[in-house]
């Protein structure tokens, strides 16, 4: 019995596992296959694939009523229009070179169901008609940002060097900004040179819109390299050297944007109007009346004053218990200009003059340490802002990764310049024709 019994248990279990409910005659599921929509034409966010589009510029002395009349627009309708897009586009805003568009049906009769205005090469007005109803809304494009390099030596100034390369001159300006206190771009020498990684903005990938950031920076002064590498701590993106010190120090390096030195430093300097010889404890700038004179770091107004055989109108700001800096020699003051008021490192707190003792339009600026005047041009001032321990490790990586980029493109660079002046001798070795 107990075999018997076996076997049937064998046969139950067999007939269980290959029993199968009868299916060969049902369809075979399959997931749905999504099928991709072709993508439709659009531009400023309408679907243009039954549109025509037709570009047009404001000529001088056209008027909105004048534009909407040649598009077809009754009066009443050019005043409704007019009216309702008022907020985003004031009648006195419209300027001659304008560009605007016209989105008209295919029809035997075309319609126009949308003008849309560009105040920018990224900001436009849009406007849509359906029926008597008349909307507005604003469309933005996206900007794309490229990185570029660009180097090169400097032979007059930094400006001109940048411009001749093809460069934005605005490079000049950030990189005057980024170095405003290790260099003296007024007394920059031929031979000092530049290497600059930055990130260029553009709207529909081609048209450029204006220069962003300094990616990274080598400059070259009197043979010393500085290194410029761009950290984000605490939020913050700040300008570091190559050992982790912030290139930003508590002063800037000269109150003077635009200037021409006259006289230097001294403990005897033959003054002008004197005729004889006495010291000169500070630094003649010499620059046209009007010139905007900046506090070199923060600090407050202790002095506001005029020497009539002296400094002439001339500020003196307290930045600490160590540093003060004098400003002499000034036409006037900047607007909520006292003693006692707060400033700012870079702020504009006066004007270059010719006043008191003077023989010309100049400023006379003095720094006092400890009480004790020193040389402007000479001094040392300390970072602004540390890099953290901490954060240490990650700031080294990144400053490899940006110089062995810079490193890449200049190779690049040097490459193409023999390139093309192997070309050029080869031109030149050829027989005239």
């Amino acid at each position: 019995m107990k075999k018997v019994w076996m076997m049937a248990a064998a046969c139950v279990l067999l007939m269980t596992g290959c029993w199968k409910k009868p299916q060969e005659n049902r369809p075979e599921e399959t997931e749905p296959v999504e099928t991709e929509e072709p993508e439709r034409a659009c531009l400023f966010g309408i679907c243009v694939d039954s549109l025509e589009v037709n570009e047009y510029r404001v000529k001088r002395g056209e008027t909105f009523s004048k534009i909407y009349a040649e598009l077809g627009f009754t009066p009443a309708q050019t005043d409704r229009i007019v009216r309702a897009s008022a907020e985003l586009l004031p009648p006195r805003n419209l300027l001659p070179g304008m560009e605007y568009y016209a989105f008209t049906t295919r029809d035997s009769v075309p319609r126009v169901e949308h003008v849309v205005f560009g105040r920018s090469k990224t900001e436009f007005v849009v406007l849509g008609f359906a029926g008597d109803s008349v909307t507005v809304s604003a469309f933005v494009k996206p900007e794309t940002l490229q990185r570029h390099y660009a180097e090169g030596t400097v032979k007059t100034s930094l400006w001109d060097a940048i411009v001749e390369k093809g460069t934005d001159p605005v490079v000049a300006l950030m990189l005057s900004d980024v170095y405003a206190w290790q260099v003296d771009f007024f007394g920059i020498q031929p031979g000092d040179g530049y290497k600059v990684i930055y990130q260029q903005a553009y709207v529909d990938d081609t048209v450029p819109l204006g220069v962003r950031s300094i990616e990274a920076a080598v400059f070259t002064h009197n043979k010393h390299e500085y290194v410029a590498i761009p950290f984000v701590q605490d939020s913050t993106r700040i300008f570091f050297d190559e050992e982790g010190n912030s290139m930003r120090r508590a002063f800037l390096k000269s109150p003077l944007d635009f200037f021409r030195i006259t006289s230097r430093f001294t403990n005897s300097r033959y003054h002008p109007v004197l005729k004889r010889y006495r010291a000169h404890h500070g630094v003649d700038y010499a620059a046209p009346t009007g010139t905007p004179v900046k506090s070199i770091g923060d600090g407050v107004v202790v002095a506001k004053a005029y020497q009539k055989r002296g400094g002439g109108y001339y500020l003196k700001v307290k930045h600490n218990s160590i540093y003060t800096t004098t400003y002499m020699h000034l036409s006037r003051y900047a607007k909520g200009i006292e003693v006692g008021s707060r400033v700012k490192q870079g702020q504009v707190i006066a004007y270059v003059g010719s006043t008191g003792l003077s023989t010309g339009p100049h400023l006379d600026f003095r720094v006092q340490k400890n009480g004790s005047y020193i040389n402007p041009l000479t001094m040392e001032a300390p970072p602004d802002i540390p890099l953290k321990p901490e954060l240490r490790d990650s700031f080294n990586i990144v400053k490899a990764q940006l110089l062995d980029e810079i490193a890449r493109y200049s190779r690049t660079a040097a490459e193409a310049d023999r390139t093309q002046e192997s070309a050029a001798n080869e031109h030149a070795d050829e027989p005239a024709a």
